[in-house]
């Protein structure tokens, strides 16, 4: 008795500055390394041609739809598991891992369906550029396959994190990395006795990294007795409460991903309008919105996994406490990377290998993607607290509020008026106000109080 007791208390987190950049820093590690395995095959990319760069825009965005899937699934997990930990239920929390398994398992075998047999005819009246179009398809079809390997990546990383373990990610995640460029680089371009492969390459090396990096973290949480601490494999069978608990909690938060990323990918298809260069900009702000905004992302994560363990622990009264720590955190390291980024765009962008054209043409651009960081970083913090109260649903309602101002905006200015991609995406300061208020007043509100998960 004495020993599961000091599992659980092991795994309630504590309100200090100290907890909450434990958990925040191996996690934003985590994120880090698929934004950068993502921005390492666009350079790659870009150093083949502008054309594999675009295309690259189009199927990262596309993958990113399905991706997000698993992440709904991830965060409704993670705060399941986090508030069973800060209510000392540790027995529950295998069973609700098992159960995500076999949910994402299930959500991957859709993805790939989904990929051979509809997204070519989507891609074919929404894509101008036939040599565009083709080349996407191509690697999607490829790429697809990564699909379980990254869910039941994602529902590990949810285990770790609600568990208060974010530490162990960091394994992972440098095996991940580490795979990628080497496997990047030889497939990419035919080095280290690899076939040339050009953009098809980089389906296959994102693939073997993501394997890798799963294959890492299940080794490493062995070795550590995680596993067996926590009987993960003793309870495969279905469970219908637990499987309903989770799609309950994770259904809303996939939605909501998918909604944001189905909406990213039609403000893409609008970009690709304007032009190869302005898809392949777009393409490259995706890049530098994604390595800095993993920062952003990790407080967001660790903001959601502390409510819900605070409030498991009957701490309800401390939940604003903890927010604003947060808040102020991530605003002021966001203030930081927004500044080193409008002081040095231009070393960002050249990384790229194209043109002083395409160079000059972007910075504009950042400096519109640094404002929107900025709103992000406190933004997406109050979002995710909303998650972390375990009232997922009303994270749907303010996605799709928010989502409604945003399409209106993208189509007016890029496809109606035919306005320059700067105008294009300063939507993302009217993504991030609309997320903003409504969040806010709903946790301001106490209403989050009298749910129960």
């Amino acid at each position: 008795m004495d020993q599961v007791q000091g599992i659980a208390d092991e795994y309630k987190v504590a309100i200090s500055n100290r907890q909450i950049l434990g958990m925040m820093l191996p996690i934003s590690f985590a994120i880090l390394v698929p934004q950068l395995n993502f921005i390492t095959n666009n350079i790659f990319l870009g150093h083949l041609n502008e054309e594999a760069l675009a295309t690259a825009g189009i199927t990262g965005v596309y993958y990113l739809i399905f991706a997000v899937i698993g992440n709904g699934l991830n965060n409704g997990l993670q705060v399941l598991i986090a508030r069973r930990s800060g209510e000392g239920r540790i027995e529950d929390i295998a069973r609700l891992f098992s159960q995500s398994i076999r949910i994402s398992i299930a959500c991957a075998a859709i993805g790939i369906l989904a990929t051979y047999f509809i997204a070519p005819a989507i891609l074919k009246h929404s894509i101008h550029s036939p040599a565009i179009r083709d080349q996407a398809v191509a690697f999607l079809r490829i790429r697809i396959w990564g699909l379980p390997v990254l869910y039941v990546y994602q529902m590990r990383n949810a285990l770790l994190v609600g568990t208060n373990q974010s530490r162990f990610l960091i394994y992972g995640a440098i095996a991940e990395a580490s795979v990628n460029v080497l496997l990047d680089y030889g497939l990419i371009f035919g080095h280290f006795g690899l076939p040339k492969m050009g953009f098809n390459g980089a389906a296959i090396s994102s693939i073997c990294a993501e394997s890798s990096g799963l294959f890492v973290i299940f080794a490493v949480i062995s070795a550590k007795g995680i596993s067996k601490k926590l009987q993960l494999f003793r309870h495969f069978e279905f469970d219908a409460r637990n499987t309903s608990l989770i799609i309950k909690q994770s259904s809303p938060l996939v939605f909501q991903f998918a909604i944001s990323i189905v909406t990213w990918e039609f403000f893409y298809i609008l970009i690709e309008h304007h032009g190869q260069q302005a898809l392949a900009i777009s393409n490259t702000m995706r890049n530098i919105f994604g390595i800095f905004g993993s920062f952003i992302w990790a407080f967001a994560a660790t903001t959601s996994t502390m409510v819900s363990n605070v409030i498991g622990q009957g701490k309800k009264d401390k939940v604003l406490e903890l927010i604003n720590r947060i808040v102020k955190l991530s605003f002021g390291l966001t203030v930081i990377y927004a500044i080193l980024l409008n002081l040095i765009p231009r070393v960002f962008l050249e990384i790229y290998g194209q043109d002083n054209d395409f160079v000059t043409q972007a910075v504009p651009v950042v400096r519109v993607i640094s404002i929107a960081m900025l709103m992000m970083s406190f933004a997406t913090i109050w979002l995710n607290a909303v998650t972390g109260t375990g009232n997922s649903s009303v994270n749907l309602a303010i996605e799709i509020f928010t989502i409604v101002f945003y399409i209106i905006y993208v189509y007016l200015v890029l496809e109606y008026y035919h306005l320059s991609i700067i105008y294009g995406w300063m939507s993302e300061w009217l993504y991030w106000l609309c997320t903003f208020f409504p969040a806010y007043f709903y946790i301001k509100s106490g209403w989050w109080q009298k749910k129960v998960i």
